[in-house]
């Protein structure tokens, strides 16, 4: 049982500290994560927000809770009307056909899925209902079919991000609008534009805000009061923010025990994003390499540090994921006799040796004791379960004719510890994939060579073009002007003003 495992501590966004995890009903978690906006293909940024939190639902299990995940779509949204019209399509057939795309993607990721996995298009009703609440207790305001959040009534927003309320200055993160009675105030019903979806309510035909539409899910699904409310580090301010007021507006008892983010992935340690043009899709990195080692690239750092993007990285992620199932795969082959009860049954199995249950302690209590303090992944990947996979390789070298017991307690050890950080699919068809992928890897990076080696001999060509009608003053230049930006790297001369090319 959960309580049998000792404690879980987690970050709490609220208070900005670890704290010992508590369920508000034992035995049973409750837990909502913002997921994404539907309109195009998922990027890493999305990836990793799904795989943290998929690591914080597989541990949660381990412990032994009974889990309710929720994890919304948002499929009605200014960015998925404005991506709509720019395509032809009906608003509501692109978000769903992006909501299945990112599930494909989740898939691939090893991500599971959760237990529920509401839409807004699918939640009106409830998000009207909750907005009738608030502006029955006094917190919001219709105008001209439009309603807003008054945000000066709640007197303790910005608790979660430490912004003032002066801070949410209308043009930056709000719309501009004259009607509000104050210019901080947002949102929770839009009404009806020509050529936009729209529903009917008793404020006029229209449809809801981004804000509201997370506040009510979670309380459809959980209620007002549940253990862990998630998503990425980005929203924290105005999105979470305005979540705890709205919240609060419709039912003052309203309370999240954990908040929780997780990091930026960022390139050159800049976030990465689509507003910033600066991301890359999942189907563009799994194209070139395994999703797993994609996956170990997301948990290589801590949830809730930044994460920068580099093909090194996803490299070296890679190459671990490859000798990581190349050494299951080799221990399972020596113990596959065992594992399909071929010895003997009056056969001694010789006992598990004093090293390796060393072994399987050290990788026990490390992995209990650093994801229980705040799922540290990268400890895990690099200290005792490498320490496993090599006693695992080392004795796989002295093993001859005895089939040793402790094979067995390490491939299930180490299998159970992968399950929990979700690198558990057939360990022959990984490798064989992963093998694929560096050879594809391989050939594209040949292919670019090729093209560039093609550039340079063109160049080439140019010039002996140049020396048999131009001076030696001229084709230098030349020389300068246009070699000089190909990927050939030079040493400069002190007799010429043009280079020795290193290597191409």
């Amino acid at each position: 049982m959960a309580e049998e495992q000792g404690e879980f501590r987690i970050y709490n966004s609220m208070t900005q500290q670890k704290e010992i995890f508590k369920t508000k009903v034992p035995g049973k978690v409750s837990m909502y994560v913002c997921g994404v906006t539907a309109y195009d293909f998922s990027h890493l940024g999305h990836a990793r927000a799904a795989v943290s939190f998929d690591i914080l639902f597989r541990y949660l299990k381990h412990l032994g809770y009974e889990i309710t995940y929720v994890r919304n779509f948002t499929d009605v949204d200014d960015k998925i009307i404005k991506r709509a019209n720019e395509t032809g399509e009906d608003p509501l057939m692109l978000s769903n056909r992006f909501c299945d795309e990112y599930n494909a993607d989740m898939a691939d990721l090893q991500c599971e899925t959760p237990s529920r996995e509401p839409r807004v298009s699918e939640h009106l009703n409830e998000i009207k209902d909750m907005i009738t609440q608030i502006i029955n207790n006094g917190y919001a305001y219709e105008v001209d079919g439009d309603v807003f959040y008054a945000v000066d009534k709640c007197p303790n927003y910005g608790m979660l991000s430490g912004q003032r309320l002066e801070h949410n200055r209308a043009g930056e993160r709000v719309a501009v609008d004259s009607r509000k009675r104050h210019p901080a105030d947002f949102a929770l019903w839009k009404a009806a534009k020509p050529g936009e979806p729209s529903w009917d309510s008793p404020w006029g035909p229209g449809r809801p805000g981004w804000h509201i539409e997370c506040s009510a899910m979670s309380a459809c699904y959980l209620t007002h009061k549940f253990d862990i409310h998630g998503g990425g580090i980005d929203l924290i301010f105005p999105h979470h923010e305005n979540e705890i007021a709205q919240s609060w507006a419709a039912d003052h008892d309203s309370h999240v025990s954990y908040w929780m983010h997780n990091g930026h992935v960022t390139n050159n340690n800049e976030k990465m994003s689509k507003s910033l043009g600066n991301f890359f899709t999942i189907r563009q990195i799994t194209e070139r390499y395994h999703s797993l080692a994609l996956r170990h690239f997301l948990i290589s750092a801590h949830y809730r540090s930044p994460l920068n993007y580099s093909i090194s990285q996803l490299e070296n992620s890679s190459d671990a994921i490859y000798y990581i199932f190349q050494t299951l795969q080799d221990c399972k082959d020596a113990v596959s006799p065992l594992l399909q009860g071929e010895t003997e049954k009056n056969e001694k199995v010789p006992q598990i040796n004093e090293a390796a249950k060393e072994c399987i302690k050290k990788l026990n209590v490390e992995f209990q004791t650093k994801m229980s303090d705040d799922l540290q992944t990268p400890v895990i990947l690099t200290g005792a379960l490498q320490e496993a996979l090599k006693f695992v390789n080392t004795s796989l070298k002295m093993l001859k004719v005895c089939k040793w017991d402790q094979f067995l307690v390490l491939h299930a050890w180490v299998l159970h510890a992968f399950s929990c950080v979700g690198n558990v699919p057939v360990i022959h068809e990984i490798l064989s994939i992963l093998q694929k992928k560096m050879q594809k890897r391989a050939q594209l990076q040949l292919i670019q060579s090729l093209l560039e080696v093609e550039k340079v001999v063109g160049k080439v060509l140019d010039v002996l073009g140049l020396l048999s009608s131009k001076s030696y003053a001229e084709v230098t230049h030349f020389i300068n002007k246009s070699l000089i930006n190909l990927p050939v790297l030079y040493n400069e001369s002190k007799r010429h003003s043009f280079g020795k090319p290193l290597h191409v």
